[in-house]
């Protein structure tokens, strides 16, 4: 079954070709992490117009790429949340408008769904699991018993781990987007800092890192009324020393209480490597799984895996009226 799979929930205009959930035959992905760079991170408005200009060019590749003609490709999905409600509707209309002009099904699929499944695309994921969904936007603990089951754990209370690495970036003074340049620095420092560690109640599973942002910007700030000079690169360690050191002791707490030996690492914070590193290392006992690099950060191939199981599991749309939402409920 080869599923044509449409991603635009926030600043990346992907499309894939995906056979089976498991073989890619093409995902392209056209980032505009240049164009809000220039504004210290993603402007919603930019980015849908953006994706508008883009949509049909994207389109044209990844069919050109996978070599397939239309009549080959079986059903059409797109990611319809969560997501920036404006760039999500441009790649609603785009897969709406081809699968009607197509005679082929719609899938919708979640968003969150798909990172998860990204890590079935070069492996094969087994169950019970419990994977930490660490992203931009969100932090989530779900265990799952079988395909597209999905029981909700805990999450972020406030900001997303990822969210919350680009405001401290920012704090210090470095460039959009915060994370993978304080995962580059964490490596050329020490967690000198020491910078507190946000369990919340060490028998739950929901995240806070308000009151860590908090912690590193009140140390800047009497820093420099002090005139004592920050070590950046030892700001960076501690701070990522602090996220790791929380993100894998909750993940290592649902694991023991839900007896599982399989973990899903997925998202776009999975892509940071102190935190695969420390994964890997807590769990060398256990089946851990973490995409490629190439399959962390939002693209359209986790969304045709995960379309695969959704179209398995639910069938496509009877018409095609699919809306955005900007929160969609993994459980749903």
């Amino acid at each position: 079954m080869i599923i044509l799979a449409v991603e635009s929930s926030c600043d990346e205009t992907s499309v894939a070709l995906v056979k089976d959930g498991k073989e890619v035959l093409s995902n392209v992905v056209l980032s505009q992490i240049n164009i809000h760079t220039l504004y210290g991170g993603v402007v919603p408005e930019i980015a849908s117009r953006h994706h508008v200009e883009n949509m049909t060019i994207v389109f044209d590749e990844a069919i050109k790429e996978a070599n397939v003609t239309i009549d080959e490709i079986d059903a059409v999905s797109v990611t319809e949340g969560p997501g920036l409600i404006g760039s999500l509707l441009v790649g609603i209309n785009a897969a709406a408008a081809f699968a009607f002009a197509n005679n082929k099904p719609l899938i919708g699929v979640n968003h969150l769904a798909g990172h998860i499944y990204a890590a079935n695309i070069e492996n094969d994921i087994q169950f019970p699991l419990v994977a930490l969904l660490a992203s931009g936007g969100h932090t989530e603990l779900i265990y799952m018993k079988d395909h597209m089951s999905f029981q909700l754990l805990g999450e972020t209370l406030d900001d997303a781990v990822g969210e919350a690495y680009d405001k401290v970036g920012r704090m210090m003074g470095l460039p959009y987007p915060g994370g993978p340049i304080i995962d580059e620095r964490a490596v050329l420092g020490k967690d000198t800092y020491h910078l507190p560690r946000p369990y919340l109640d060490i028998n739950g599973y929901d995240f806070s890192f308000s009151g860590l942002k908090s912690a590193v910007n009140n140390l800047i700030y009497h820093a420099n009324r002090k005139g004592e000079t920050i070590d950046v690169n030892d700001l960076c360690a501690s701070f990522q020393a602090s996220v790791i050191d929380v993100l894998s002791f909750k993940l290592e707490k649902a694991v023991n209480d839900f007896k599982v030996d399989h973990i899903v690492l997925a998202g776009g914070v999975a892509a940071n490597r102190g935190l695969r590193n420390k994964v890997n290392e807590r769990f060398k006992d256990k089946h851990v799984l973490i995409p490629s690099l190439k399959y962390c950060t939002d693209n359209a191939a986790m969304i045709g895996a995960a379309a695969y199981f959704t179209y398995l599991k639910k069938g496509a749309l009877k018409d095609y009226r699919l809306g955005g939402h900007s929160s969609l409920d993994l459980e749903e």
